[in-house]
């Protein structure tokens, strides 16, 4: 309780569980929290954890990461960029171009895609968390502002503050990018694409109770036999139950 309320006191958690029927001693609660490390209510609320903070702001966060990948196309020289966005409360994923130069007037065209009020992906989000890559600009961030974005940039390499979206970025090198040779940008595209719709629509998230993102009509079935969804030539597979 002392975890996931930060500002609840002593006397507070005493009530919480005399509504579960328990009696505790404000003693008994001070020395259970000492001995775990936990501080006391005003201490703990001047500083509230990271994971609290983002279940609060749940609905209204998002993360982006430039995903760079030096060497992952054999015939492109230079770095592939390949920016991506995340909502946190429903973890869907939105790569917004590719490109082998980042230029200052590309970056910010992203930054007008993503928070058109009509076809963006932002729309309602109000803290795009972001690192201190070079791509993220000075005009790219006030362009997120016009829209009423802030960007929340972290400290130096803290990976775990952009969990989320490190995460994404494991799983689409660990099951597709680095398992395919590429030879051209629109095999890149198609693979991408081709793994966005497996991550929303066939892939079981634990953050989300090990549930689907989006699932389709197929998803639930107990009846009906058994089939395999194979993309990208059985990389990715999603086990359902045809309908009868």
């Amino acid at each position: 309780m002392a975890k996931e309320n930060p500002n609840w006191g002593y006397t507070t958690i005493m009530g919480a569980f005399a509504n579960l029927g328990q009696v505790v001693a404000r003693e008994t609660g001070r020395n259970i929290l000492k001995e775990h490390g936990i501080e006391p209510a005003p201490e703990r609320s001047e500083r509230m954890p990271w994971s609290i903070f983002l279940k609060s702001h749940w609905d209204c966060i998002g993360a982006t990461d430039p995903v760079c990948g030096g060497g992952l196309v054999s015939i492109w020289p230079d770095q592939v960029l390949r920016p991506l966005f995340i909502r946190m409360s429903s973890r869907r994923v939105h790569v917004a171009g590719i490109t082998t130069q980042a230029l200052a007037g590309w970056i910010k065209q992203i930054a007008r895609n993503t928070t058109d009020s009509i076809d963006g992906f932002l729309p309602g989000t109000r803290c795009l968390i972001m690192d201190r890559d070079a791509i993220f600009t000075a005009e790219y961030r006030s362009c997120l502002k016009q829209e009423g974005v802030k960007a929340v940039r972290l400290p130096p390499r803290p990976p775990n503050m952009n969990a989320h979206s490190e995460r994404f970025v494991r799983s689409i090198k660990e099951n597709c990018l680095s398992r395919i040779i590429f030879f051209g940008k629109d095999l890149l595209r198609r693979a991408i694409n081709e793994f966005l719709a497996h991550y929303h629509h066939e892939r079981n998230h634990q953050g989300l109770d090990n549930r689907l993102i989006d699932p389709g009509e197929e998803a639930g079935a107990t009846e009906g036999p058994s089939a395999c969804r194979e993309r990208l030539g059985g990389l990715l597979r999603y086990y359902y139950r045809k309908a009868a």
